[in-house]
């Protein structure tokens, strides 16, 4: 056949053979063929030999297609891969070797393994590839870019509690205080407390918990608008002029993350050594150790100029920094909020109001920007209870003996004439022994 006659080589022994042929045309000598393809002249020697008594094909290796002497047998080699199937479908080549070797007794390479587990076809559980990751410069300013985060932990080494921190991208200066959890509140409160003492900055790195970005699907009408929902955080940022940049994934705002892991071993051996155990004097710790720990580990921006804008006054501050919700204004005037009902007390033409909830608890109700009168109403009717309702005395109607109803009963409840019978005639000697 036609197949027969076709060689299958390596670029090397193709290389090999165009070398030996120049060898036995006698162009070039043996020691310069052997520095050509790199083997001794004996080699050389012997490939001519082979090439001269079997041809071309004599340049091919002996041991190709033949199994090598320190293959697995096949027996072996079933066996693991039915037990992989059986016992370790779910394990990776690693893993699945060592335990082949320590149960089994079956000793076999992992990338052995692998390798019979790609001939066979075999599925197994594989690393996820390590994505691709581009280093970020710093920014150049401070204040042009801080990133905020909260790690849970347990910073005093009782019950977990959150730390919200944020830091600046330029010159790595954190600035952080500690809440029951994180949650809307505390970012409020903890980012109004670095206002006040840095100012605002320009933007901030965050990532995409539910505080921070809304999950909330948007209207028809939104989408036709363009419009991008925000959380309550998310609205005061931009409120705030403050723009706001969303991680993929936790290495993308690594310098935070980083600080954690920093603060969860440093952090808590300071406030060990000094005996802190609650929230309130752990504030009072970080008021005196950040600025200490900025001093020392904090950078120089590569450019001069603070880029933080003036703090606003703190009512407005209060005002912007805040949950707001809109609530409908019923015909009475009234609305309910935190299952509580209010009165407002101004005469205003307008269907829905705004409450203001503050970091303190107390409330606040406006309607375009105007801050409105308003009550809460803490007297409200009871309802009647089921158990009362049940109570209640009802007067019951009970149908003469004559009623229709009577037989409608006895004719539902006898199927055959003679029942119907025997129960007329029971009820009529009932009647006469009463009377």
């Amino acid at each position: 056949m036609a197949r027969e006659d076709i060689l299958k080589m390596s670029r090397k022994e193709i290389k090999r053979l165009h070398i030996i042929k120049k060898v036995i045309e006698r162009e070039i000598t043996q020691r310069e063929a052997g520095s050509l393809i790199e083997l001794s002249t004996r080699q050389v020697r012997r490939m001519k030999a082979r090439v001269q008594s079997e041809g071309e094909e004599g340049i091919i290796h002996r041991s190709r297609g033949k199994p090598s002497n320190r293959a697995i047998a096949k027996e072996i080699k079933d066996k693991a891969l039915k037990l992989f199937e059986e016992k370790y479908h779910d394990f990776g080549p690693t893993l699945a070797s060592e335990k082949l070797f320590e149960r089994d007794k079956i000793k076999v390479n992992d990338e052995t393994l692998r390798l019979w587990l790609n001939e066979r076809q075999i599925s197994y559980k594989k690393r996820k590839k390590r994505p691709h990751r581009q280093w970020r410069p710093r920014k150049e300013y401070y204040g042009e870019m801080i990133q905020g985060d909260a790690s849970h932990h347990n910073w005093f080494e009782g019950e977990e509690c959150a730390l919200m921190c944020y830091i600046d991208d330029a010159t790595g200066i954190p600035f952080g205080r500690f809440y029951e959890y994180e949650g809307t509140f505390p970012a409020m409160d903890s980012f109004k407390q670095y206002i006040k003492k840095n100012g605002i900055p320009q933007s901030m790195y965050l990532d995409k918990h539910q505080t921070y970005k809304s999950n909330k699907r948007l209207t028809i009408e939104e989408e036709l608008n363009g419009e991008i929902p925000l959380s309550q955080f998310g609205r005061a940022l931009k409120e705030l002029g403050v723009k706001v940049i969303y991680a993929d994934s936790p290495q993308a705002k690594g310098r935070i993350e980083r600080l954690f892991s920093t603060f969860q071993d440093r952090l808590i051996k300071e406030m060990r050594l000094r005996g802190i155990k609650t929230i309130e004097e752990g504030n009072k710790f970080l008021g005196w150790y950040l600025p200490v720990y900025g001093k020392r580990f904090g950078v120089k921006p590569s450019k001069e100029g603070d880029l933080h804008r003036p703090k606003l006054k703190d009512a407005e501050l209060e005002r912007i920094l805040c949950i707001r919700t809109e609530r409908v204004l019923r015909n009475d005037f009234t609305i309910t909020y935190n299952k509580k009902l209010y009165q407002i007390e101004d005469n205003v033409r307008a269907k829905k109001v705004v409450v203001e909830e503050k970091f303190n608890g107390s409330v606040s109700i406006r309607y375009k920007d105007v801050l409105l009168k308003f009550k809460e109403i803490t007297q409200r009717p009871e309802k009647i209870t089921r158990e009362e309702h049940k109570n209640k005395t009802m007067k019951i109607f009970r149908p003469a003996k004559d009623h229709p109803w009577r037989n409608y009963v006895i004719n539902s409840k006898f199927s055959t004439c003679s029942q119907k019978e025997k129960a007329i005639q029971s009820e009529k000697e009932l009647l006469l022994t009463k009377t």
